[in-house]
């Protein structure tokens, strides 16, 4: 497993921009798929989007599909979300995961590392 630390989540206006962070510990880090999900109150943990091991292929939600884009630095260690056009409906917690066998996936389960999460707060 790899450790992972999310970064950047904060408070902000409805229509504005936040960029999340998350740092991976170890050399193995370009040898996982990673990808960004986000669990609301009340509401189970949703994936928002995944990367390929090179960066080259992207699978996007279709939620935040034309908002949110993820990227990542294998040099750097770090997979990050750009997050634009922030809705109110955004709100959550957001937790990088990472998956060392297989492709990118919208199943929880087939991750086995996690970050411990980063709140992100969208005022109307």
């Amino acid at each position: 497993q790899v450790h992972l630390v999310e970064s950047g989540g904060g408070l902000v206006q409805a229509g504005g921009s936040l960029r999340l962070s998350c740092a991976a510990s170890g050399s193995t880090f370009s040898t996982y798929v990673m990808a960004w999900f986000r669990q609301a109150p009340g509401k189970e943990r949703e994936f928002v989007t995944g990367i390929s091991r090179s960066g080259g292929g992207i699978y996007t939600g279709d939620s935040v599909k034309g908002r949110f884009v993820i990227s990542r630095d294998n040099a750097k260690n770090t997979v990050y979300l750009q997050m634009t056009s922030l809705k109110p409906e955004d709100t959550a917690v957001y937790y990088c995961a990472g998956r060392r066998v297989g492709t990118v996936t919208q199943e929880k389960s087939a991750y086995d590392s996690w970050g411990q999460g980063t709140q992100v707060t969208v005022s109307s």
